[in-house]
């Protein structure tokens, strides 16, 4: 048998039954073609949609050359593709969200809320109102269930892993929901893709926000954003230089600070700290685990879940506060339903308002919060 013969009997009994309508969003790379691929030879009635959530001519912007590449992936697979335009509800729903933030001095995820509300809610509705009997996406995850409600597993490529950035999807989003990849680790989905003729299969993967794509980030923020350059410090008020705008760096941030090989001081690395909106300064001390970039707890908001979790008591678990962080046990100590101080068995290092911490039992994703200003 063949790679592709052996990995769609291994998924089979994941999938809904031979001649379901199911619904694939297609980017014009390798993993959603590499889905639409497994679920056409499972026999399933598949069909494409192309969702283009950006308006932009600019020379970066690789929407034109994804659609081209995703419409030729469905016409190898010979099925239907549609191009639909959420443009809309993505400035509506995540882009106007991530210039408050930014505007606040935080570092907003976007991917995670254009998971939540474009691809798992204007998508979804979309596929379901249009007769669908599920949707199917490239996020390397897993779909599982606990006491009969749908739940949400890592992705078996740890490498790959994507729970982190849908745990504010519900029940409800995850239950027509397929991920086919879930148990198969990135060099394997480039053979399948390989194996099966798809010409995308040596294609790069997308990186960085993908609206900004290739351009350079704080032109694009400062084409939104007003920029208000202030004062540098240091952890004693020392004035060491000027910033170009707070929005433009983020805690723990290295390089491109500016105040490096100074003569009053000794030549340790400069780190970002803190961000005081108050008086436009920006905090930066030296060394990687300074006092100030260490925390063992904050408050998190926000906060969603993917089954239900109960909230009267804390609650014991694993937490990532960034993408690709190792898991970190620590304890939620709930203040209501929607917010909680997580506290750390151990210190990490840059937590950053605005990101989310992201909480695991074992290999499944319980939910998560994003995590707030310090001082509140």
């Amino acid at each position: 048998m063949s790679l592709i013969d052996d990995t769609v009997n291994a998924i089979r009994a994941d999938l809904p039954a031979p001649g379901s309508r199911v619904v694939v969003g297609v980017s014009g790379g390798v993993d959603s073609a590499v889905t639409a691929m497994l679920l056409v030879r499972a026999g399933l009635d598949v069909r494409g949609v192309f969702m283009q959530n950006w308006e932009d001519d600019a020379a970066d912007c690789t929407a034109r050359q994804d659609y081209q590449d995703a419409a030729a992936v469905c016409g190898q697979l010979g099925i239907a593709i549609d191009a639909l335009n959420f443009a809309d509800e993505y400035w509506d729903r995540v882009f106007s969200h991530f210039l408050q933030e930014y505007k606040a001095g935080r570092t907003p995820n976007p991917d995670i809320l254009c998971n939540r509300e474009i691809k798992f809610r204007a998508f979804l509705d979309h596929a379901l109102d249009s007769g669908a009997d599920a949707i199917a996406t490239g996020h390397y995850a897993r779909h599982g269930a606990i006491d009969g409600a749908p739940a949400l597993r890592r992705g078996r490529d740890t490498n790959k892993d994507q729970s982190y950035f849908l745990y504010a999807l519900q029940r409800e989003q995850l239950a027509p929901a397929l991920f086919p990849l879930g148990n198969l680790e990135k060099p394997v989905v480039r053979e399948l893709a390989a194996e099966a003729g798809l010409h995308v299969h040596a294609k790069k993967d997308s990186t960085g926000i993908c609206f900004i794509g290739e351009r350079h980030f704080q032109a694009f923020l400062s084409s939104y954003l007003p920029a208000q350059p202030g004062d540098i410090v240091d952890d004693s008020g020392q004035v060491l230089g000027q910033h170009n705008g707070l929005m433009y760096y983020t805690l723990g941030q290295r390089r491109g600070i500016g105040v490096g090989g100074r003569q009053d001081a000794d030549q340790g690395a400069w780190f970002v700290a803190d961000k005081r909106l108050d008086t436009n300064q920006l905090v930066v001390v030296q060394g990687s685990e300074h006092p100030l970039l260490m925390r063992s707890s904050m408050p998190v908001e926000q906060l969603s879940w993917c089954r239900n979790i109960p909230t009267d008591t804390s609650l014991r678990c694993t937490a990532k506060i960034r993408y690709r962080q190792s898991d970190q046990p620590c304890t939620l100590q709930f203040e209501s339903t929607e917010r909680a101080t997580l506290v750390l068995d151990d210190p990490v290092r840059a937590a950053t308002p605005g990101q989310s911490a992201v909480f695991y039992l074992g290999d499944e994703c319980l939910g998560g919060g994003v995590i707030a200003d310090f001082s509140r």
